[in-house]
């Protein structure tokens, strides 16, 4: 029998940190903003994606003490030297019908989101295969379950309070909101100290 070594992990971290209590606050804030400020356009498809300057608003620092703290826990499984930096941060509104394009996060090491309400229904984070190199060939399978490590595609379900990390250069895409009700999240990317000087 063969020995197998699987090679070139991708790592996604993911970690419930928030109450229905904080994330009640969290909506209130985040809908309020909303109806004042019209917001940018990036990746967002009929919904409201906020300026970037979230994690310098004072009422948001409880959550960046959650990322913060999740951050340390990934430098030291990841063996990473100096210390994490809060980029940017920014708060999605996805109302129904409405998704963010496949897309990755360029110029940051590690990206997340955080997620405050998530009606059934209202859209998987799915990130795809980093090995774009793997679609040359796209040979016939069984039809037997693949086992994880064969996936060409990772569907997550949004659960409120949970938050998600992964590396900021995996492309990753937010599928259609089909509930009636608004999904509501909180994206943001983490750099290096040191990285850009």
């Amino acid at each position: 029998m063969m020995n197998r070594e699987l090679c070139f992990a991708t790592p996604v971290y993911i970690k419930d940190v928030g109450t229905s209590e904080y994330n009640k606050y969290l909506e209130e804030k985040i809908i309020a903003w909303s109806k004042k400020d019209k917001g940018v356009v990036k990746t967002n498809v009929n919904g409201w994606h906020s300026q970037t300057d979230m994690h310098e608003k004072p009422e948001y620092k409880h959550l960046v003490e959650e990322l913060y703290l999740a951050q340390e826990e990934i430098y030291k499984d990841e063996c990473l030297d100096n210390s994490p930096r809060l980029g940017n941060m920014w708060a999605n509104i996805n109302y129904k019908g409405g998704f963010n394009r496949p897309h990755i996060h360029p110029n940051s090491l590690w990206s997340g989101v955080y997620y405050v309400k998530t009606p059934k229904d209202c859209g998987h984070l799915k990130i795809e295969d980093p090995k774009s190199v793997s679609l040359m060939v796209r040979p016939r399978k069984t039809k037997e379950k693949e086992p994880q490590h064969l996936w060409r595609e990772v569907h997550f379900e949004p659960v409120a309070g949970r938050l998600i990390m992964f590396p900021a250069w995996l492309n990753h895409m937010v599928e259609t909101n089909q509930s009636d009700e608004p999904r509501i999240s909180i994206s943001f990317n983490f750099l290096q100290e040191g990285m850009f000087v």
